[in-house]
């Protein structure tokens, strides 16, 4: 399965209850897009359906995108408050190469033709 670090968790938990959205999660979805052909959709927002919940110890929430959930499977979630590299981090066993830019993979197998568009990756603009 997805697992959350204790400093995604506590990270997570922390920005929901300053917005006042207890009740919501991180929503992680991938999208075609980016410069290695697929790239990490996140978001904080209420469970969709089909989604894939995940609850940890400390009540924080992750919500996977049905038709993400082969391409996350086994990945770990962080957080990282470093001043040039702050947010939330991905480490996914699925992917074959990452790039620089953080939220832009290359699966270790192909994606699905009906996989939604992201948009552009940061290092291609």
């Amino acid at each position: 399965m997805i697992s959350l670090t204790p400093q995604a968790a506590a990270e997570l938990s922390r920005m929901l209850e300053q917005k006042g959205m207890p009740h919501c999660g991180l929503r992680l979805a991938v999208e075609r897009g980016g410069c290695a052909g697929l790239q990490y959709a996140m978001r904080i927002t209420e469970s969709q359906e089909g989604d894939t919940t995940i609850e940890h110890p400390s009540g924080a929430r992750l919500f996977v995108a049905a038709d993400s959930i082969d391409f996350l499977r086994g990945s770990e979630i962080d957080y990282s408050d470093a001043l040039s590299d702050a947010g939330f981090k991905i480490l996914n066993p699925n992917a074959a190469r990452s790039c620089g830019c953080g939220t832009s993979f290359e699966p270790a197998r192909e994606a699905p033709a009906d996989l939604p568009e992201g948009q552009p990756c940061a290092s291609e603009s």
